[in-house]
């Protein structure tokens, strides 16, 4: 199979009044609450349905050379060390935003240069 997109991550001042926007928007619920205030949105029936989660990362001002939204893919039929060697050979390299080696995703950046962040196992494989 491939990767498929788990989350979209959204860069903004107030997660909570995004996240009750997009809620009423989508008829999503909250997932999960970070310390720093940032939120995950999803389905009402949680992680790994059909529909990406919204990460609406709390962030004062965007980042410089940073978009304010990315996407998340997450491998659907292997391990994120094999995702990785496949993503590489067909393009994808690393990018360094700043990120401190101790995350447990890899930042990505497609042929353009466009970010995006591989997922450390959210989804079962198939």
């Amino acid at each position: 199979m491939a990767c498929r997109i788990s989350e979209l991550v959204l860069g903004c001042r107030e997660p909570e009044v995004l996240a009750r926007f997009w809620c009423e928007v989508l008829d999503f619920v909250v997932l999960d609450r970070e310390e720093d205030g940032s939120l995950e949105i999803g389905p009402r029936d949680g992680f790994g349905g059909p529909q990406p989660t919204l990460f609406l990362s709390r962030r004062d001002e965007p980042e410089p050379g940073k978009p304010r939204l990315h996407i998340d893919v997450n491998a659907t039929d292997r391990d994120q060390d094999a995702e990785l060697e496949r993503l590489l050979k067909l393009g994808a390299r690393p990018a360094d935003i700043g990120q401190t080696g101790e995350e447990s995703w890899h930042v990505l950046a497609d042929p353009e240069g466009n970010v995006f962040c591989l997922l450390k196992a959210r989804l079962n494989p198939l």
